[in-house]
């Protein structure tokens, strides 16, 4: 058995903490509780024995007393999971083990001197980063099927040699081919000790308890070091206790600037009401759910939890009412008598389709009861101009028998404008996704001077040439005896000499490549900021309707609901061209090649 002299402690967590000494010096008393993987996450350990230890001093085997020691090193363990139910750190998946020895010395400015104690610090940000990717969901459906496993991850790449365990032959489901949810994780770091005994060696600490972190959850997002705040609580994590305001609005994770913090109805103002078409079944809200309740109610549990549309005319008159709800069904429910409500704590991340087709063929009539939800038809008709969608969760704050209805808005309100160009113009349309700084999937429809092309590079090679100095003739003479050839003596044409067709310089490979560009639709300075993110993203695709898509389609339609796919592509150039400067307007010229090349045969 083998204690510590001493204490420990957390010092630097990414999370408030009273044992941290930043918890009252940074944002928010670094009250986060949504984090992005790609800022730093410093866990530090600090251990304190009297004014004896300082940093200017080393762990020595000469205080080894009692069987206790000098803390020599801290074993970090760092834990992930997508599964908000898993309590026991043991269910956890175990993503890393750093052992890390006391942090470089440090010395006051005043006088030299070393603080009290050793510290022992790591940066968790590239272990986590590299569990995280996108998330796609398939074209034309609501939402994913799991908010544990996603919809179509971009993660860790899986074997898929192995068929389901079913029955002795096995099954064409595999459960050995699935990668987990692309767009987040909460972590958990615990510590552990190793100390320094009489002998001079390092070993392991026991019966000394292990520090445990708080929770944290994190996302696939990224700041810019310049304009960006790493921190999300205000912005996008969607928790109870927050009652909207401009400065904590509740966002879904997007910076397309079509966004208000309440529903200021038709003349919000907002940059943009986003152009969508209304053939288009894939446009997505992407958001993360920390709990679902009500500041003022906070003992009440959600009946209906939805998103809520409204439709407007060109004039801003009201037409029609409509709910979507999909992602409910990757939400945690809370059994209250007879019926089924929303738990409170959540702890994962959502999607919804909000698409002008998804919509018409898939919304619900608004009604504020347990029910199940009818049918509200084709509600963007051809005289709608505008949408716009709330996210609010309604409490029955009476009985059963007699309900009492309160709706509690529960994120911006985001607005959509139909685009009824025709699809029958002499130039193409070009609909991109892609993976936005937010982690989730923002979506454009660029549709000017599509053009389209290969860039063809070879790998020549010289070779043996053949042999053109002879050529057999149709028959060979053996004196006395003339002898006519025939089929039959000739295993191979080449045989007949005069091989001018081979030889020289050869193609070994062929490189190509499709490329494409398009031109946007002139933008405003708001828009053309959010759209640089296709520029800057990893990953980019466009909507393709293709043999393999169509097929899919046809197998499967429903895990393939439409004949459209996601088509992967590079972004390879962009230029950026004034149309009116003192609009401010200015429009992309995105070019791009498909990232699957052109396969060519090999000389």
């Amino acid at each position: 058995m083998a204690g510590i002299n001493g204490s420990v402690s957390w010092g630097i967590v990414p999370t408030a903490n009273a044992n941290s000494n930043l918890a009252s010096m940074s944002f928010g008393y670094r009250g986060n509780y949504l984090i992005s993987a790609n800022d730093q996450l410093r866990y530090q350990i600090q251990w304190f024995n009297g004014s004896a230890v300082t940093e200017g001093s080393e762990a020595s085997a000469s205080n080894w007393t009692g069987s206790k020691g000098d803390l020599a090193s801290v074993v970090f363990k760092v834990y992930a999971t997508t599964d908000s139910t898993l309590s026991n750190i043991g269910d956890w998946d175990l993503i890393g083990t750093i052992s890390k020895a006391r942090d470089i010395s440090n010395r006051k400015y005043t006088d030299g001197s070393a603080p009290v104690g050793h510290r022992f610090t790591i940066d968790i940000s590239q272990l986590v980063s590299d569990q995280l990717s996108y998330s796609l969901v398939p074209i034309n459906k609501g939402t994913w099927q799991s908010y544990k496993w996603g919809g179509m991850n971009g993660g860790l790449t899986m074997q898929d040699n192995v068929i389901g365990s079913t029955a002795p032959a096995g099954s064409a489901i595999s459960e050995y081919n699935v990668s987990q949810n692309g767009t987040f994780r909460r972590v958990r770091v615990t510590a552990e000790w190793k100390v320094i005994n009489g002998d001079g060696e390092i070993i392991a600490a026991t019966g000394t308890p292990t520090k445990t972190s708080t929770d944290i959850s994190v996302i696939n997002s990224v700041n810019q070091f310049e304009t960006d705040n790493v921190y999300y609580l205000d912005q996008f994590n969607h928790g109870s206790e927050v009652i909207l305001t401009a400065a904590r609005p509740q966002r879904f994770n997007s910076n397309c600037p079509n966004w208000y913090y309440s529903d200021a109805g038709f003349s919000s103002p907002v940059a943009l009401k986003k152009p969508v078409r209304m053939d288009e079944q894939a446009e997505w809200l992407y958001w993360y759910v920390n709990s679902i309740k009500a500041k003022t109610l906070s003992t009440k549990y959600f009946a209906q939890y939805r998103l809520t549309g409204k439709t407007f005319d060109e004039d801003g008159a009201t037409e029609n009412d409509f709910v979507l709800s999909d992602f409910n069904s990757t939400l945690d429910l809370e059994v209250t008598g007879a019926y089924q409500t929303f738990a409170h704590s959540q702890n994962r991340m959502v999607v919804q389709n909000v698409s002008p087709d998804f919509i018409n063929n898939n919304a619900y009539v608004p009604a504020n009861d347990y029910l199940p939800l009818s049918s509200a038809g084709t509600v963007i008709t051809p005289d709608t101009y505008a949408y716009r969608l709330t996210l609010e969760g309604i409490v029955n704050t009476g009985t059963t028998g007699s309900p009492t209805w309160v709706t509690f808005p529960q994120g911006a309100t985001y607005w959509y404008k139909i685009d009824r160009e025709s699809a029958n113009l002499t130039y193409g349309f070009v609909r991109f996704h892609w993976l936005n700084r937010m982690g989730g999937i923002d979506s454009y429809t660029a549709k000017k001077d599509l053009t389209e092309g290969l860039t063809i590079s070879r790998d020549v090679i010289e070779r043996k040439s053949g042999d053109r100095t002879w050529g057999q003739d149709d028959q060979y003479r053996v004196t006395p005896n003339t002898h006519t050839l025939t089929d039959d003596d000739y295993i191979s044409n080449t045989m007949r000499g005069q091989d001018t067709y081979k030889g020289g310089r050869e193609v070994l490979n062929v490189n190509a490549e499709r490329v494409q560009s398009v031109y946007t639709d002139p933008l405003n300075i708001p828009t053309s900021k959010w759209l640089q993110e296709i520029m800057t993203s990893p990953n980019v695709w466009i909507e393709m309707d293709t043999l393999a898509t169509e097929r899919n389609n046809t197998q499967n339609p429903y895990q393939r609901p439409s004949t459209k796919g996601y088509i992967p592509v590079i972004i390879t150039n962009s230029d950026i061209e004034t149309v009116n400067q003192s609009e401010g307007l200015v429009k992309f010229n995105i070019e791009y090649t498909l990232a699957h090349k052109v396969q060519t045969q090999r000389n």
